[in-house]
Formats: C-alpha cells, sequence, structure tokens
C-alpha cells in the first residue's frame, strides 16, 4: 500500500468492497446500477401515485412514508458502492474519512430505525381497521398519523445517535481495512481492540429498542387481528380482512428477518464476507422488493400508479 493509503488509513478507513474480486466488479456494477435505478424509480411511483390521490386514507400516508425511508435508505448506501466499483482495481480499498464513516452509519441505523418504528405503526392501523371499524375514523385521525411519523423518525433518529456515539468511542488500532461496501456496525465492531462482551452492549441496547420492542407490538397487534378473524363470520370477509394484511406481514417479515440475522448475533460469530453478502441483499433487493408487494396487493396503490401511469382502462380493477 502506497505512503497516501497508509495517511489516509490513520484518519479514517479503508472500504474493501469487491476490490479483490477485479474481474466480477464491471457486472456487480451494472446489476446493482439496474437495481438501484428500479428501486428509485419503484418508490418515486408510489410516492407520487399516493400524492396524487385526492383523500389519502392513513394506509396511504404510512405507505408514502415507507417509501421515503427506502428512497433515503438505498441513497445512504449504493451510490458510494457504485462509485467504488467504478474506481480501477488498485490498492486495497476505497478511503472513508472517520466522521463520513460516522454519518453514514448514523443515517443507516437512523432510516432502518424509523421504519422498524413505521413497521409497529402500520400494525396498529390494521388493527383498528379490522377489530374496530366503526370507530377507525375517528381514532387514526391524520393528525395520529402525523405524530405516529414524527415519533417513528425521531425515535430512530434517537437510538441512532446513541449507537454511532458509542461505536465510535472505541478504540481501533491495527488494520483498519473493513471487510464491507460501506461503515456497518458489525464491521466496526469487529475492527474494535477490546474483545470485551461490554462492547456489544451499545448493539444489544438498540436491538432491544428497534427489533424487539417494535415487534412486540406488531405480534400484539396481529394477535389481536388473529383473534378478530375467528369471529368473523363469511369466509369472504376473512379473505378480505387478511389481504389488507398481507402485504405489511410480508414486508414486516423481510426487514425484520434480514435485520435480525445481522445484527441479533454475538460479535464471536461475525463473519465478514458471509455479512458482506447478506448486506448486499439487504441494501439493493428488500428496497426493490417493497414496492412490488404494495403495488401488487393494494388495490389503491394499483389505482393510483395506473392513474399516474396514464392507464385509463385499470382504474377501477
Amino acid at each position: 500500500m502506497d505512503s497516501t493509503s497508509n495517511s489516509t488509513i490513520t484518519c479514517g478507513f479503508l472500504l474493501q468492497g469487491f476490490f479483490e474480486f477485479p474481474h466480477l466488479r464491471p457486472l456487480l456494477f451494472l446489476v446493482l446500477l439496474a437495481v438501484h435505478l428500479a428501486t428509485l424509480s419503484g418508490n418515486l411511483l408510489i410516492l407520487v401515485a399516493v400524492l396524487s390521490v385526492p383523500t389519502r386514507p392513513p394506509m396511504l400516508l404510512f405507505l408514502c412514508q415507507l417509501s421515503a425511508i427506502e428512497l433515503c435508505y438505498t441513497l445512504v448506501v449504493v451510490p458510494r458502492s457504485l462509485a467504488d466499483l467504478s474506481m480501477p482495481g488498485h490498492g486495497r480499498g476505497s478511503p472513508i474519512s472517520f466522521l463520513g464513516c460516522a454519518v453514514q452509519m448514523q443515517m443507516f441505523v437512523a432510516l432502518g430505525g424509523a421504519e422498524c418504528f413505521l413497521l409497529a405503526a402500520m400494525a396498529y392501523d390494521r388493527y383498528v381497521a379490522i377489530c374496530h371499524p366503526l370507530r377507525y375514523a375517528s381514532i387514526v385521525t391524520p393528525g395520529l398519523c402525523a405524530r405516529l411519523a414524527l415519533a417513528c423518525c425521531l425515535g430512530g433518529l434517537a437510538v441512532s445517535v446513541g449507537l454511532t456515539v458509542a461505536v465510535f468511542h472505541l478504540p481501533f488500532c491495527g488494520s483498519r481495512l473493513l471487510v464491507h461496501f460501506f461503515c456497518d456496525i458489525t464491521a466496526l465492531l469487529h475492527l474494535a481492540c477490546t474483545r470485551s462482551y461490554i462492547d456489544e452492549l451499545p448493539l444489544l441496547g438498540a436491538c432491544l429498542v428497534l427489533l424487539l420492542l417494535p415487534s412486540m407490538l406488531i405480534l400484539t397487534s396481529y394477535g389481536a387481528i388473529a383473534s378478530a378473524l375467528r369471529h368473523l363470520h363469511g369466509g369472504g370477509g376473512r379473505r378480505k380482512a387478511a389481504s389488507t394484511c398481507a402485504s405489511h406481514l410480508a414486508v414486516t417479515f423481510l426487514h425484520y428477518g434480514c435485520a435480525t440475522f445481522m445484527y441479533v448475533r454475538p460479535k464471536s460469530s461475525y463473519s465478514p464476507r458471509l455479512d458482506r453478502t447478506v448486506a448486499l441483499v439487504y441494501t439493493n433487493v428488500t428496497p426493490l422488493l417493497y414496492p412490488l408487494i404494495y403495488s401488487l396487493r393494494n388495490r389503491e396503490i394499483t389505482s393510483a400508479i395506473h392513474r399516474v401511469l396514464g392507464l385509463r382502462g385499470w382504474g377501477s380493477v
């Protein structure tokens, strides 16, 4: 490594990305670029479609916020990864400063945390809609939706700031090479000099707040929904009520499944290259699937997208 790289490492990190696969990098760049553009297009289309609806029910407002989060989420990670893949394959990695790494990690955790809280709010919305349909309009008001949306963002921001401060107060010595394509928490903890389990307490606390608490709220909501569906007379009504939850459940399982696998593990089981591969799917494929899931399962979204695209004959489908 040259002297420039050495001086860069003393004040930051090296993101290895996929520099060790020079022959695969052009293909990976093209694939990620196509997925990134499709993700941006899908989420932007949902945003425009929801904003084009004159009267927006609460679920559409939540979907609008979810698409906005996914847009920012992918923009935090993917453009930098694409830029690194387009660089000449020399050296061990791409330098990133301490501040740049901290900001990227903080924004990544904040957006992921906001999504965790938002999925819990959407589960509550489905609970009220199915278990208390006559009182739905008086309970889930636009004001409540706005407060929930703000609480989701502030909750994710608060946890992310605390976690970022805790991680970047750890001593980093020796190699500063992150075997990753962005500044992920597990990759940074792996480079910390100390090996005590105390170092994992901030991550454990963040997981409890961002994963365990919202998941308990989601399970409680869907437990009440399942109980209500058992007492619902008529198979048609039960199927219709269940179908309104299918999209939310699919997105919830994707988000929490990937996040649990990535972060709810002891540091001793960390595998840099495996985690990098899983993160590649987590940060690129799942944001692409979300708009597909909702556009296929939600009739209001489908109709709004058809109107935006000018497909006149589809609006009433």
